[in-house]
């Protein structure tokens, strides 16, 4: 057998090196890329994927929470002119029902109102269909 000459021992092994720094520059390379892009992302001001699915998820989870409360109010309400008709009796046939938004007979006092919450028609407007205040 031939032995191999050491020169060829010596080139593949600065070839491997090549690779290997070759690697480590791809590596560099792409890190500040990978920076550069991001960069320029907070600069403009865009929202990731994942950000705006959570948004977009808290969203309807919200509107989802106020048409139920709707709902819940308007039962309530009906319940509320049904005991009220039931109590009046007689007078309330000859007695529209007052309106709780005018101040009537059913308005709330302001000291049994929970905190953080606004006065009888006072309501806020509804979203806007594309969730966009």
């Amino acid at each position: 057998m031939t032995e191999r000459p050491k020169f060829f021992d010596d080139l593949a092994g600065v070839a491997g090196g090549a690779f290997s720094a070759l690697a480590g520059i791809r590596e560099e390379a792409e890190s500040m890329v990978r920076a550069r892009v991001d960069e320029a992302i907070r600069k403009l001001d865009l929202v990731r994927r994942e950000d705006l699915d959570a948004v977009q998820e808290m969203a309807a989870n919200a509107r989802a929470g106020q048409e139920m409360a709707e709902t819940r109010l308007a039962a309530l309400e009906a319940r509320l002119s049904a005991l009220e008709g039931a109590g009046r009796g007689g007078a309330a046939a000859s007695q529209p029902d007052a309106d709780p938004m005018e101040g009537g007979a059913s308005e709330v006092a302001p000291g049994t109102m929970p905190p953080g919450s606004k006065a009888p028609g006072s309501a806020m407007p509804p979203p806007s269909p594309d969730g966009v205040a």
